[in-house]
């Protein structure tokens, strides 16, 4: 159990802090008009989480992907940002871990800048912000910031957490329900973030008298 004075507990991003559906949606469908070439962005976005190249690569060649993953980052803002809400919970899970008196660190696949836009855009403002880490690979930022509890919403979520050596704390708000994310070797599985912060006061230590 981790001590409240050393408490850093990292957050992914899409579908765990923020809806990103309808923005990223948009966006897609903004390219595939810029392109001419057909994105299916309703199947797009029920399988958010990987790096924006393995979905880019379903619909362009491999050799324009990178071209066409700089232009979707250049639209994005203006598309996707004011698009996408929070997810319920949010701000009263970051609120809780700074109540334990913690630190909180967002980790996502997502390109860093867009997500500190969408942060910043929401009015949520974790300690550190870091971008382009996905699955096994968050691990690298979960260490550094010395993260003891990682919470995502995808199977890549929990194998980043195993990874680094934090608790894995899944909420079923995205593309993989509780039972794979169960499977996929989560510590925890929380129906939303709205139930997190009765989860970290169980979780920690209680207060000395």
């Amino acid at each position: 159990m981790t001590s409240a004075a050393s408490l850093t507990v990292g957050f992914d991003l899409d579908m765990t802090l923020i809806d990103s559906r309808p923005g990223i949606r948009a966006c897609y469908l903004a390219l595939s008009e810029r392109t001419s070439t057909y994105i299916d962005a309703d199947l797009a976005v029920t399988r958010l989480g990987p790096p924006l190249a393995d979905e880019l690569i379903n619909w362009f060649p491999a050799e324009h992907v990178p071209a066409m993953a700089d232009l979707y980052r250049q639209m994005y803002p203006a598309i996707a940002v004011a698009a996408s809400p929070a997810m319920a919970g949010a701000a009263e899970a970051m609120d809780a871990v700074r109540a334990a008196g913690g630190r909180t660190l967002v980790v996502t696949a997502k390109y860093e800048p867009n997500a500190k836009l969408h942060l910043s855009h929401l009015g949520i403002e974790p300690d550190v912000v870091v971008g382009d880490l996905w699955a096994e690979g968050k691990a690298q930022a979960l260490r550094e910031y010395g993260a003891t509890v990682y919470v995502g919403d995808h199977t890549g979520d929990v194998r980043g957490a195993r990874a680094a050596g934090a608790l894995s704390v899944a909420v079923a708000t995205g593309p993989c329900p509780a039972d794979e994310l169960r499977a996929a070797g989560a510590d925890v599985v929380l129906d939303d973030l709205d139930a997190f912060p009765d989860w970290l006061t169980e979780y920690l230590p209680a207060p000395r008298p």
